[in-house]
């Protein structure tokens, strides 16, 4: 698969997203780690994770231990595999999704974190989403600290505007690698922040970038225009759909949710098909 890169770090134009194979509705174990290895073998070298992707009060951080197993029990090399996860969000288990950015938690987190994914330190730690009621500065200097201290190797954060990712970026002393923001057919607030990234040279990771768990098999029906250049290509929607994200700047590596091994493949196809710049003005309008 074609690399991006993220810092100093090359990873597969796709990513994939944990997020499905742990909260409600989630697949039995064995199709997710099915999935994961299906993402691993067609050349997946991001996986996308955080501590709140769970269902229950128990289970906290169920996604990266489901990840660390099944990295670990994949047969092939995964040394170049970067696990990328994030801290700041919680879930009580009530299906309720809260927020804590105070420096001492997030840095618990962490450790919590490490624990799971069995390693010495995180390939890539995001701050999850702002908390209104802690200064934004505060949470980036926690994570500011643990790259310092070495508990992380790269630094970024997720649901950030403009203003958020130059101060972020300003704290961490330029170290800000990715910044992780929903981004769809649907969903195109976050136009500015990509911009500012592929500025600034920063990886811009959508999340929900088909539309999310429930609205993604149904793309091509909700987006005229991504269907019919679809049936151009001969491809899927979703394909199409992927492979605009990534005609819109080289910064760009969506992290589509799975959780089969079929649509993960689907997925991953779109960093070959290539938009004429006809096709990609017609979906970039749509």
């Amino acid at each position: 698969m074609h690399s991006r890169h993220i810092g100093d770090v090359g990873v597969g134009a796709i990513g994939l997203g944990g997020m499905p194979m742990s909260i409600e509705g989630r697949p039995d174990e064995q199709r997710s780690i099915a999935t994961i290895h299906a993402a691993l073998d067609a050349g997946v070298t991001l996986i996308d994770t955080a501590d709140a992707y769970h269902r229950d009060a128990n289970d906290v951080g169920h996604n990266e231990s489901l990840i660390a197993r099944a990295v670990a029990t994949y047969g092939g090399d995964t040394s170049d595999v970067l696990i990328a996860t994030k801290g700041g969000h919680v879930r009580p288990g009530d299906g309720s999704w809260t927020l804590n950015g105070s420096p001492d938690y997030l840095k618990s987190a962490c450790e919590e974190s490490l624990k799971r994914l069995g390693v010495e330190a995180i390939g890539l730690y995001q701050f999850h989403r702002p908390d209104p009621t802690v200064p934004y500065a505060d949470s980036i200097g926690a994570i500011r600290d643990l790259l310092d201290a070495g508990k992380i190797r790269l630094a970024g954060i997720s649901n950030a505007n403009s203003e958020q990712i130059r101060l972020a970026n300003d704290i961490l002393g330029g170290r800000l690698v990715s910044v992780q923001n929903q981004f769809s057919p649907a969903f195109r607030s976050s136009e500015p922040e990509l911009a500012l990234c592929a500025e600034l040279g920063i990886a811009f990771l959508p999340w929900s970038p088909l539309g999310g768990i429930s609205s993604a098999a149904d793309l091509g029906s909700r987006f005229a225009a991504f269907a019919e250049v679809a049936k151009e290509y001969g491809v899927s929607a979703q394909q199409v759909c992927l492979a605009w994200m990534l005609a819109k700047a080289p910064v760009v590596i969506p992290i589509p949710g799975s959780s089969r091994p079929e649509t993960i493949r689907d997925s991953v196809a779109a960093a070959d098909l290539e938009l004429s710049a006809e096709h990609f003005a017609r979906l970039d309008q749509a």
